[in-house]
């Protein structure tokens, strides 16, 4: 990751910073600003897997992240303008004062991205109601699902609490806990973790591992959340009323090595034709069912995209970026957009979710 963004800063300098319309001094501090930004990088990776720093400067590391993300899209599109401006049949005046004019207006632009990604990303995650009506359930289910929390740097205690806190207001059937719940070792963000043993519903919490879980001790983690009352789906089923819940491991796990995901494993207790809500963490986990067909599927991993427009780097991976889709006859599909957030603290066009799914 430091190579690719240590490319885009270089690339950043000699495509565009070189040759903007603005005063030699602005030259100047800018390209002091691309070295700093790019030791944020650098202090980012360091302090996510290495080092604990102040929550401060945590928070500007990862805003270099997304400065990072912004560049990338800034060489394309200057590209594209610097091509659209030598094609415009104008004098060389004119030429040189729309030249300076765009500069201006794309510095302004990368300014107003930035701003807005903070601002957006700093809000409370919404509460997304979602009706699931397939007529398979004798009473309707209330279910909270929360997913991608990635609790560890900017994620803390306050956060979690606050999250339950919303959760617990809704007097829901049940919880489920989508995946990519941590993003450090267990060990270091228990106070954090366990407030989820806060969370109050009729038939329980339910939780399912996602890949950052293998970064940062998957055996460590499973074995606390279990001390939380929190029942942890290892390709696994359990049933609840008259429909059944199950569970399996992260596709991460082929990579890992152990920890692989199961369908077979994890629906075999289960009737052909009862209903049946199944826990993957990566929407695109539909190509490995099979002959499975769970009623009910949900999944996260995609943050909605998170910063846009890089959702449409997510669909090119994923079958689903977010929301509610049918992939069968009565059966359903839900991605949550991620309560929390990976790398810089910021969303565009994609806001952090608890979602309240009333199945019936």
């Amino acid at each position: 990751m430091a190579i690719l963004f240590f490319a885009i800063h270089y690339l950043a300098y000699s495509h565009i910073l070189k040759y903007l319309h603005v005063k030699p001094q602005t030259q100047i501090y800018l390209k002091y600003f691309l070295i700093l930004n790019y030791l944020g990088i650098i202090g980012y990776l360091l302090s996510r897997y290495f080092l604990h720093v102040p929550s401060t400067l945590y928070f500007i590391f990862s805003l270099s992240i997304g400065v990072g993300f912004i560049l990338l899209m800034s060489i394309i599109l200057y590209e594209l303008l610097h091509v659209i401006q030598k094609n415009i049949p104008i004098d060389k005046r004119k030429r040189a004062f729309f030249k300076r004019s765009s500069d201006i207006g794309f510095l302004s632009l990368g300014v107003a991205y930035l701003g807005s990604g903070i601002y957006e990303g700093a809000k409370t995650p919404i509460l997304n109601h979602v009706d699931v009506t397939q007529n398979r359930l004798k009473k309707p289910i209330k279910i909270a699902q929360i997913s991608d929390m990635h609790i560890g740097g900017l994620i803390d205690k306050d956060f979690v609490a606050k999250s339950v806190s919303q959760i617990n207001r809704q007097e829901v059937d049940l919880v489920v806990i989508t995946g990519d719940l941590t993003d450090d070792s267990i060990s270091s963000l228990k106070e954090a973790v366990d407030e989820l043993a806060n969370l109050k519903s009729r038939l329980g919490t339910f939780y399912i591992v996602g890949n950052h879980e293998y970064f940062h001790g998957i055996e460590a983690t499973i074995a606390y959340l279990k001390t939380l009352n929190i029942t942890v789906l290892e390709n696994s089923s359990v049933k609840l009323d008259d429909f059944y819940i199950c569970g399996v491991y992260d596709i991460f796990g082929h990579r890992y090595g152990s920890y692989i995901p199961d369908i077979d494993k994890a629906m075999s207790n289960i009737p052909q034709d009862a209903p049946t809500l199944l826990l993957a963490h990566q929407p695109r986990f539909l190509s490995a069912l099979a002959n499975h067909k769970p009623s009910l599927i949900l999944s996260g991993h995609t943050h909605g995209g998170q910063i846009w427009p890089f959702g449409h780097l997510v669909k090119l991976m994923q079958p689903y970026l977010k929301g509610l889709h049918g992939i069968g006859e009565n059966r359903h599909i839900y991605v949550n957009s991620g309560i929390g957030f990976w790398g810089p603290p910021m969303r565009l066009g994609s806001r952090a979710e608890i979602t309240i799914l009333n199945w019936s």
